[in-house]
């Protein structure tokens, strides 16, 4: 059985969200990104604030590129800021990548590209889009 985000309640979702964003990502922004950290840290731009954000996500790296599973859907605001503005700086494992061109992509073009183990753990949550970034 899936542990699909997308099949849960609404309201469940939007008090998930709501306490990662105020409560579990200030945290653990202070470690996303460095070496050994358990998430990389997305950079991006408010689309209307203008104002520069770092939030906490998952990345793996493929060829040319990243891939950020979207646990929570496409209508997360970092999602939002990164197309909007069509580049972003991802920072992982200690080291800073600038990144343009995203993509949302399904699962089954996804997936083929992560290493197996992740695979399998991104397919047990059912986590149906992700994000594709280019390395700039």
């Amino acid at each position: 059985m899936a542990l699909a985000p997308a099949t849960w309640p609404r309201p469940l979702l939007r008090a998930i969200r709501t306490s990662n964003k105020y409560v579990v990502n200030p945290f653990f922004r202070r470690f996303a990104g460095r070496k050994g950290a358990y998430a990389a840290s997305i950079r991006h731009t408010g689309r209307k604030s203008g104002r520069q954000f770092s939030t906490p996500v998952g990345a793996d790296r493929v060829q040319g590129g990243f891939v950020i599973p979207l646990a929570y859907g496409t209508r997360v605001d970092w999602l939002r800021n990164v197309l909007a503005a069509g580049r972003a700086t991802l920072v992982l494992d200690g080291d800073t990548h600038d990144v343009t061109a995203p993509e949302v992509i399904d699962a089954a073009t996804a997936l083929p590209m992560l290493p197996p183990r992740r695979r399998r753990t991104f397919e047990r949550l059912g986590i149906a889009q992700y994000l594709l970034v280019t390395a700039a």
